[in-house]
């Protein structure tokens, strides 16, 4: 009964907050160190509830924290805190610009997707230690969707839960296939993509011990968390799947 009504709630303010989600920036842009000496920046934006979850999002090749420009002031309204990295590998989109790779650029970093992982830790710690977070979720789009398995194996006791936008076997980690990593995994787990993509992740899915879910749209659908956009055809339908996930973690 907790989850329907959740559900009911959310899709209540989906509804009625679309329309402002991408107007203005409701976040605070902050920065950290990753332990190569990169800065991260990343978007924070906090509910009213300091112990409310937090959910750390990661976007996709090429792209920037801009990624969750729309999503994350949702995710406020359910009832979750969002922090929005940067990450090494990207550049820029809905006009915000990687900072993050600049950074990497200046010190002579490599920035490929496998690099992107100090990146991803340093935004874990910063969340566990600065922000005292005491549930965290991550929740990664297209390559960082591959790396967020990676991090919740190596946090296992940590790490809530794992939402994962089209992941897919795009490079190996220490030698070890996405597949591989997969095996690690303890937590809950929801896994989507456009619907064309789903043989890339089934093999991934498969290998994951813990409790999973996963979601594909009746039509084409989308790439990545841009799936979620509202110009996107489907994007209510993963709201749904998302939002019925996510339920498990309010209280």
């Amino acid at each position: 009964m907790k989850n329907q009504l959740f559900i009911i709630l959310t899709s209540f303010i989906f509804l009625n907050s679309c329309s402002f989600a991408k107007e203005s920036f409701t976040g605070k842009t902050i920065r950290y160190k990753t332990n190569d000496d990169v800065t991260v920046t990343a978007d924070l934006y906090k509910t009213s509830k300091t112990d409310a979850p937090y959910i750390l999002l990661f976007h996709q090749a090429g792209f920037s924290r801009g990624e969750y420009r729309e999503i994350a002031p949702l995710l406020n309204l359910m009832g979750f805190n969002c922090l929005a990295a940067d990450q090494r590998s990207g550049i820029t989109v809905n006009g915000v610009k990687n900072e993050t790779n600049k950074s990497a650029k200046k010190l002579n970093k490599q920035t490929k997707y496998v690099n992107a992982i100090p990146d991803l830790i340093a935004t874990y710690l910063y969340a566990k230690n600065n922000l005292k977070a005491k549930k965290i979720i991550i929740w990664g789009s297209s390559y960082s969707a591959a790396l967020v398995l990676h991090l919740a194996g190596l946090y296992p006791s940590n790490i809530k839960g794992v939402l994962s936008f089209s992941p897919g076997e795009y490079f190996k980690i220490n030698g070890l296939s996405i597949a591989d990593e997969a095996k690690k995994i303890q937590c809950p787990i929801f896994m989507t993509s456009a619907k064309s993509e789903q043989k890339d992740w089934q093999n991934i899915y498969d290998y994951i011990p813990s409790k999973k879910s996963f979601f594909i749209p009746s039509k084409n659908g989308n790439h990545g968390s841009k799936a979620l956009w509202k110009k996107q055809e489907s994007h209510q339908e993963y709201w749904a799947a998302v939002k019925s996930f996510l339920s498990q973690f309010i209280d």
